[in-house]
């Protein structure tokens, strides 16, 4: 069965940046993250949504 599933990520930060947004662009544009296959579980894609502001 294939099928989407959303894993939610909470991440604790210190920043510089002026504006939290664009510390959180920037962790989406340059982090990865390894989502491994078990047993029973195939992973066929795993990507970052990205996080849009609206203003």
């Amino acid at each position: 069965m294939d099928d989407t599933i959303f894993l939610l990520v909470k991440v604790t930060i210190a920043t510089t940046h002026r504006n939290v947004h664009e510390a959180i662009t920037e962790l989406q544009q340059q982090s990865t993250c390894t989502i491994r296959n078990t047993r029973k579980v195939r992973v066929k894609k795993t990507e970052f949504m990205d996080y849009k502001l609206k203003f």
